[in-house]
């Protein structure tokens, strides 16, 4: 039989419950925060996709926006932008799969 120390595992416990604080965020200012670079790159892909009609910049648009929506910091300023470029980059999937909007003019003469 092996020893085994029956002692609990709080007599033994080197953490003082009673002084520890929990922890508090430090204040940010919405200006001190740090650019949403995919935030702003999605924007741009969406108005290429919808523009030029590229499949490719409207479905990246979308990812962007996820990914941006993951890591949202200031709701109110951050979700006006993810927004526009989600709205921007359906906008542009409907047109290139549904065949909305201004057609391309055709090569037949």
């Amino acid at each position: 039989m092996s020893s085994h120390n029956n002692s609990s595992p709080a007599v033994n416990d080197p953490r003082q419950p009673s002084t520890a604080n929990p922890y508090v965020a430090p204040m940010v200012r919405p200006e001190d925060l740090p650019v949403d670079y995919s935030g702003f790159i999605a924007v741009i892909f969406a108005i290429v996709g919808l523009m030029f009609r590229y499949k490719l910049c409207s479905w990246l648009a979308i990812i962007f926006c996820a990914q941006s929506l993951s890591n949202m910091r200031n709701f109110e300023n951050d979700l006006k932008q993810i927004s526009m470029a989600m709205m921007f980059a359906i906008m542009g999937l409907m047109t290139n799969y549904l065949g909305l909007g201004p057609t391309r003019p055709s090569t037949q003469g």
